[in-house]
């Protein structure tokens, strides 16, 4: 009896399926479907290849500065005041001076590690210096730490490519990947770094040149400190760089840096006093959120395209419905309900967006896998160069599949194809089968 048919019975299954392959001389809109299967796999693809991407480059970007980066770094700057020695019999003169630099910073450093989670704290010395080699120079960050402290820091111990020994620091220089290519130096050779920090003179304070063995070479994979950071034992830059016995700073690391906020006021308490503290995160703040804005705009610019591939779905339905209209008329004579030809027509534009999505899913899916041969090979048909590392910091396009994007996509494509497919449909549904068989 009609309005007892049970949802979604077999034979609503049936003739959907039989209208949605119908050719345009049979009545239907092959045309349209194809388009419509096409518009939304492209776009569900698009949508899962670009979250893909930006999932991966974060990932790839936060990884490669909390590898090679302090998560937290603690440094003195105070104003005190000094008394000046001044000849027997005269008035002391006081002056007031910057302080930036730590002297305790070996018991210090100590309690801070003896906090819960922090993995360890280490004194560095920092400075800037020309580094020349031969006719070739560059301008160097330049790190003093200690050899057992160098060889802890995640992506130097294990780099992505390196040459040289690490266990060989104590004795010359580690240098980025990036700035032995600009100098054109190997383990082995020689390397001049040249700053002012030399001996105060009346015409100001000199500049200081020193040669150094290279023993190690590392890339990192993040092009700013491949490019610019050179390493020295913490002895030989506390000479250096006029530190006897003193530090630039105390870097710390932690065990979950994600989360780094958590550890900052157990930090102070362990330092007892009032010092400057940053963490990565305060470094890196600005690049951060505008990756989390682009990423927002992106996923609303690549929604719109699968609404738009979606309202295909319902330019072919419309025409499905117009050019079924004799067949809706002599369903419902013989007594099929409005609920039973709403599903019918419901089918019909859900399965497209159904399986548009799917074969969108597994092309995205296969995008994000295969990311790498994909990417040499348009690097390959376009000439190269289409990638500078330079500008995007980092040296490949990364691509990481998680499955909240995956499931995302799959929601939107889903819940935009099915909602809107509803509308047409019900127009079919309440058709009425007196009018639709008049002309017949």
């Amino acid at each position: 009896m009609a309005g007892r048919t049970a949802p979604f019975a077999a034979f609503e299954w049936m003739i959907a399926w039989r209208y949605v392959r119908a050719k345009r001389a049979e009545g239907g809109v092959s045309v349209m479907t194809w388009i419509s299967l096409i518009g939304i796999t492209l776009a569900v693809f698009a949508l899962i290849a670009t979250l893909a991407v930006r999932s991966g480059f974060r990932t790839e970007f936060v990884e490669t500065i909390i590898g090679s980066t302090a998560h937290l770094t603690l440094r003195e700057d105070r104003m005190e005041t000094v008394t000046v020695p001044v000849p027997e019999g005269a008035d002391p003169v006081e002056i007031t001076r910057r302080v930036t630099t730590l002297s305790d910073y070996e018991e210090m450093a100590a309690r801070i590690a003896a906090v819960e989670g922090i993995d360890r704290a280490a004194g560095v010395v920092r400075g800037e210096a020309l580094a020349t080699a031969g006719q070739a120079q560059s301008f160097a960050q330049v790190y003093g730490i200690s050899a057992e402290d160098f060889g802890n820091i995640p992506l130097i111990a294990a780099p992505r490519m390196s040459e040289g020994n690490i266990a060989d620091f104590g004795e010359g220089l580690a240098l980025g990947w990036g700035m032995a290519r600009s100098l054109g130096v190997s383990v082995g050779d020689r390397v001049t770094l040249l700053s002012r920090t030399g001996a105060q003179t009346a015409a100001g304070q000199s500049t200081r040149s020193e040669s150094y063995d290279v023993v190690y070479i590392f890339q990192t994979g993040r092009v700013l400190t491949d490019n610019t950071r050179i390493y020295m034992p913490l002895a030989e830059a506390q000479g250096y760089f006029n530190r006897p016995g003193q530090v630039d700073a105390i870097e710390i690391f932690v065990a979950d840096p994600e989360g780094v906020e958590q550890w900052i006021t157990p930090v102070y308490d362990a330092a007892g006093g009032l010092y400057w503290l940053y963490s990565w995160k305060d470094n890196e703040g600005a690049y951060l959120r505008a990756l989390e804005v682009e990423d927002n705009v992106m996923f609303v610019i690549l929604s719109i395209l699968v609404l738009i591939a979606s309202m295909n779905i319902v330019s072919g339905l419309i025409m499905l419905v117009k050019n079924k209209g004799r067949d809706i008329g002599i369903l419902r004579t013989i007594g099929l309900s409005e609920g039973s030809v709403l599903r019918v027509f419901f089918l019909c534009g859900a399965s497209i967006g159904t399986i548009g999505t799917l074969c969108g899913v597994i092309l995205g899916c296969l995008f994000a896998i295969y990311i790498d041969p994909i990417f040499s090979f348009v690097n390959f048909v376009m000439g190269g160069g289409i990638w500078d590392p330079s500008i995007r910091g980092i040296y490949d396009l990364p691509a990481e599949l998680q499955l909240n994007d995956v499931l995302s996509a799959v929601v939107l494509s889903l819940g935009l194809s099915w909602t809107i497919t509803y509308f047409p449909a019900r127009r079919a549904a309440r058709m009425n089968p007196v009018e639709a068989l008049r002309y017949e």
